[in-house]
Parts: C-alpha cells; sequence; structure tokens
C-alpha cells in the first residue's frame, strides 16, 4: 500500500499508537517505582490491603498468593485467587496498597456480578478465537484477487472483536480502580494525603488500557483503508 511500496497507512495509523504505548509504559513504571519508595503511614503490605478491601467488599473465598514477576497482579476468577507480584505481596508502599487494591476490585466486581465484567468474561472465547485467525485470514484476504475482498473483510471482523474486547475492559478498569480508592478511604488502610499516591498508580495504569484501546482501533482502521484502497485501484 502507498506511492512506491512507501506505507503511509504504518505511520498515519501505527506510529502514533506505538508512541502513545510507549509514554503509557514509561509513565506507568516511573509512577509505581516513586510510591514504591513511599511507605505506608499504617505499614499495611499489598496482601494486608486487598484482604481488608476483600472484607470491604463483604467478598469471602477468594485467596491471595505471590506470584513472580514485575507488575503481573491480576484476579483469576476461575480460580478465585488474587495474584500479587513480588514489589506489591508483602511490599508496604503506597504503590503495592494500591495495585492489590485494584485486584480486590475485580474480585468485588465479580462478587456482585458488575455487568460490564461478566461481559468482557463471556468475550474471551471469541476474542481468542479472533486473535488467532483474524491476522492469517487477513493476510490470505490480500493475497487473492479484489474480487474476493470478502475474505479481508471476514478478517477485519474477526480483528473487530479484539478492538470491542478492549474498549469493554476500559470501564472494567476503570471502576476496580474506583472502588480500591473508595475502600482504601472508608477503611482507612490509606490516609487521604496517602491516597492521592495510590490514585496517581493507578491513574498511570489506566493509561496502560486507554494506550492499548487506541492502538486495537488505529489498526483497524488502517486495516479499512488498505481494503478501501484495493477497492479503488479495481
Amino acid at each position: 500500500m502507498g506511492f512506491y511500496y512507501f506505507d503511509y497507512t504504518y505511520f498515519i495509523f501505527i506510529v502514533p499508537a506505538l508512541l502513545l504505548s510507549l509514554g503509557a509504559q514509561i509513565m506507568v513504571k516511573s509512577t509505581f517505582q516513586k510510591y514504591s519508595g513511599v511507605r505506608s503511614a499504617r505499614g499495611m503490605t499489598g496482601q494486608d490491603a486487598a484482604e481488608a478491601v476483600l472484607r470491604y467488599g463483604f467478598v469471602q473465598g477468594v485467596d491471595i498468593r505471590p506470584i513472580s514477576g514485575n507488575l503481573t497482579d491480576h484476579f483469576d476468577p476461575r480460580t478465585g485467587v488474587i495474584s500479587l507480584s513480588s514489589p506489591v505481596y508483602s511490599v508496604s508502599s503506597i504503590a503495592a496498597v494500591g495495585v492489590a487494591a485494584h485486584e480486590a476490585g475485580h474480585a468485588i466486581q465479580h462478587a456482585v456480578g458488575y455487568a460490564p465484567i461478566k461481559l468482557r468474561s463471556a468475550l474471551v472465547p471469541i476474542t481468542n478465537l479472533g486473535s488467532s485467525l483474524s491476522m492469517p485470514i487477513i493476510l490470505i484476504g490480500l493475497l487473492l484477487p479484489v474480487q474476493y475482498n470478502f475474505v479481508v473483510l471476514i478478517g477485519i471482523g474477526l480483528y473487530s472483536l479484539m478492538v470491542l474486547f478492549q474498549f469493554v475492559t476500559l470501564p472494567v478498569e476503570f471502576n476496580a480502580s474506583a472502588r480500591a480508592i473508595r475502600a482504601l478511604r472508608e477503611t482507612g488502610v490509606l490516609y487521604p494525603e496517602e491516597l492521592q499516591g495510590a490514585k496517581r498508580v493507578l491513574q498511570a495504569a489506566a493509561l496502560t488500557y486507554l494506550a492499548a484501546t487506541f492502538s486495537s482501533l488505529m489498526s483497524l482502521l488502517r486495516l479499512l483503508v488498505i481494503v478501501g484502497g484495493r477497492r479503488r485501484r479495481d
């Protein structure tokens, strides 16, 4: 696509997304590192904070376990386990408390039947299908004559499922952070002046989800432009 093999669509759609993603990664790492060096006044670890948030939400039957890696924290609804990374699980920093509370917020979402997280869970199987089949089908379609553009469109349709999943993920992540901050404030795990640090950590993390959604959307638009260019040349 483009003049003399110069793919202008890459620079229009992909480069801005890459720059945003890079900026988001830098911000989340720097913010987490900054507040990892600030000890919480009450000395509660990430594990303690997650337990406090779960009690606040009247959630039972959720285990909290350590996991290797850095910023690999997550909640698995299938096993009912909150996994906290090494810089979070047994660390009593504001960053650790904020991240752990966020994951406990996801557990509360599942316990109360929060609609967006139920929708995201329902989308996982078809999103996995789309992620594995979309690009091979698109590439095959682009190699075929233009009259077989419907093959490319099938691939784009599958790719669109991943974009939809990214959009559904946004309210899930924002809501988990809101639940976490509210629980930390009302339980007194963090004092008001400390909550600002936890908010900054979670806001930086949210930017990575925004960047991922933007990247997926830009990739989808690029594919549509490429298909439209094939039709015009026909």
